[in-house]
């Protein structure tokens, strides 16, 4: 991690600046080096045609996970692939957590699981495997220019 900023502060900025984020009401729960804890509740707007979660929206919240975690360490970090599990259904009103599990970190990639589960009946909702690219840029560049 760069001394010049935390990894709640690489998180913040990215969050205000990030108005897809804003809108789907992410709350950032917790954060560390490698790691991140979001919560969002499932809006009507967020529904399929079944009534269910969107798989988009559910790919989406693991996707900021992924990219706050990823870049937790102040270094600028992007997507190389990501792959998405969908083994239970998420309903209007079901809040929803999703939590990083770092697996690989080197200096040019990282691996994450990210688990996405109903707050309340504990059901996994997503499981969410994604790998970055770590460029050399620090994440404060972005947010200095």
């Amino acid at each position: 991690m760069s001394s010049l900023i935390s990894a709640e502060a690489v998180v913040a900025g990215m969050m205000a600046h990030d108005p897809f984020s804003q809108w789907l009401g992410i709350e950032v729960l917790e954060v560390k080096e490698g790691f991140c804890r979001l919560r969002m509740t499932i809006r009507k707007e967020m529904l399929n045609g079944f009534a269910t979660l969107h798989g988009g929206v559910s790919f989406s919240l693991a996707d900021s996970a992924l990219a706050f975690a990823g870049n937790s360490r102040g270094v600028l970090s992007v997507a190389l692939n990501c792959t998405i599990t969908y083994p239970a259904a998420g309903h209007e009103g079901d809040v929803l957590i999703a939590e990083t599990k770092e697996v690989v970190h080197t200096s040019k990639t990282g691996t994450y699981d990210i688990e996405i589960k109903n707050e309340t009946t504990g059901a996994l909702v997503a499981l969410f495997r994604g790998t970055v690219y770590r460029t050399s840029k620090p994440i404060l560049d972005l947010y200095t220019r």
